[in-house]
Order: structure tokens, then sequence, then C-alpha cells
């Protein structure tokens, strides 16, 4: 009885140090591991020729998605309904080298809203969604090929400016079209090809320094004519006053007149 008991106990042991050592790896995979339950519906990771990929293609998102793993590669919430893109949309993602956001209802991106992926980002895709217009400062040190087709653009000088300040995706650049225009004949027409013959900036100013000019001449107008006025009134109150003078006794006129001559000086 003694014996068989010194068996089982190392048998006992055994068993108990194999569970510890089981239970001990799953709790380190489990951290290591990020839960596929914090992942938005639609959205999961895998990896493509070595990078690490993030798919939220056709998710019916309507933001930028928050748990995206920080240390992804290649973003897609390409086919979506995400209106706006907010300041540091993509601060935690210092990795991503691509970002797909095409087909979307976006019309607004707030300044900094790709803050933090100047490092690394090579492609960003925003064709196919809602913008008119946007500032070249919201692409500041991006160096990454940008394609803006096919959205609703207003061209005018801001546009200039955007188009000038970034890098386009190839084959991209015929796909901005004036969807409007400052100016009517170019709607309907490429961008680029109307940036060939038209400086819109240059224009822009020239419009502005004639508003300038016909404001001051507003307001030199204005004052002319307050003096004219002024003038005129004085003229016609002192004709009055000397036609009163007139009707006087002498001594009386004599001592007024002194008085309006001195008042007129």
């Amino acid at each position: 009885m003694t014996a068989a008991r010194g068996v089982l106990c190392p048998i006992t042991m055994g068993l108990f140090l194999q569970s510890l050592f089981l239970l001990l790896l799953l709790l380190l995979l489990g951290s290591c591991l990020h839960p596929a339950a914090a992942f938005p519906k639609g959205c999961y990771p895998s990896e493509e020729e070595g990078l690490k990929t993030f798919r939220c293609s056709n998710a019916q998102l309507t933001e930028v998605p928050r748990d995206i793993p920080n240390d992804t590669n290649k973003l897609y919430l390409d086919f979506n309904q995400i209106p706006f893109l907010p300041r540091d949309a993509f601060r935690d993602l210092p990795l991503l080298l691509e970002l797909d956001l095409s087909h979307n209802a976006i019309s607004r991106i707030e300044s900094g809203a790709f803050q933090g992926l100047a490092e690394h980002l090579h492609s960003l895709d925003l064709s196919s969604n809602r913008l008119v217009s946007v500032s070249k400062d919201t692409f500041s040190n991006l160096k990454a090929k940008v394609n803006l087709s096919n959205n609703p653009w207003l061209c005018d000088c801001r546009l200039q400016e955007l188009i000038r300040a970034v890098e386009l995706a190839a084959d991209s650049s015929g796909g901005i079209m004036c969807d409007s225009s400052t100016q009517e004949e170019h709607v309907g027409k490429a961008f680029l090809q109307v940036m060939a013959d038209t400086d819109f900036c240059n224009a822009y100013k020239k419009t502005t320094d004639i508003a300038m000019l016909v404001t001051m001449f507003g307001w030199f107008a204005m004052v002319i004519s307050y003096l004219v006025y002024y003038v005129r009134q004085n003229q016609e109150d002192a004709r009055r006053h000397l036609e009163y003078l007139k009707s006087l006794p002498s001594k009386q006129r004599r001592s007024e007149e002194s008085s309006t001559i001195s008042t007129v000086v």
C-alpha cells in the first residue's frame, strides 16, 4: 500500500505541473493576441505578402474604427458610409503604409486627420467620396501618393494649391473633374487640363484687387459727397443770414455783419 502511494505521488505531481504549464501558456497567448471580439463587425486582420492587413471593406461603418491593431501596415476602409475624418484619426498607426478610404461619403477632413502618418505612408486613396474643397494643410508633410479622383470638386484657387502640394497617384489625375467652378466654362472639364491655361489663384488675386479698388473708390466718393454737401449747406446758411442782416437797421446790421464774418472765417 505504501509502495503504491509512492508511485502515485510523482504521477500526480507530474499531471499538476503539466496542467499548470498549459494554463500559463494559454494566459500568455491570450495576452499577446488581439481579442477578435474587439474588432467591429465585418472587420478582420490578415497577412498579405508579409504585410499585416486590417480589412473593413463594406462593413457599413459610419466612422473610423478605434480598435485597429497598431502594427497594421495596410488598412482597407473602402465601401462604407464614413462622412468625415476627425483630427488624429490614425495617430495610433505609426507603421501604416497603405490607407484605402475610397467609396465612402467623406465630405470633410479636419486638419491633422493624417497626423502621425508622414513617416511611412506611401499610398492614400480618397477617390469616390464627396470632397468639394480641402485645404492643402490637411496633407502637410505627407509623402504618400494620393488618389483624389471622382469627387465633386469646386475648381478654384484652393484646389489648385492642393494639387500642387500633393503627389497624385498614377493615372488618377484625369479623374479630378470640375463639378463646379468659379468660372462657369470650366464645369465638366478635367482640372489639370484647365490648370494648364488658367491660374485660378492669380485670377482670384485680380478679383480681390478690383474689389478693393471699388471699395476705396466708394469711400472716396462718399467723403467727397459729404464735403460738397457740407460746403453747400454752409453757403446756404450764410446767404440766409446775410439776407436777414440786410433787413435790419444799419447800426444793428453792422454789428451783426462783423459777427457773421468772424464766424465764417
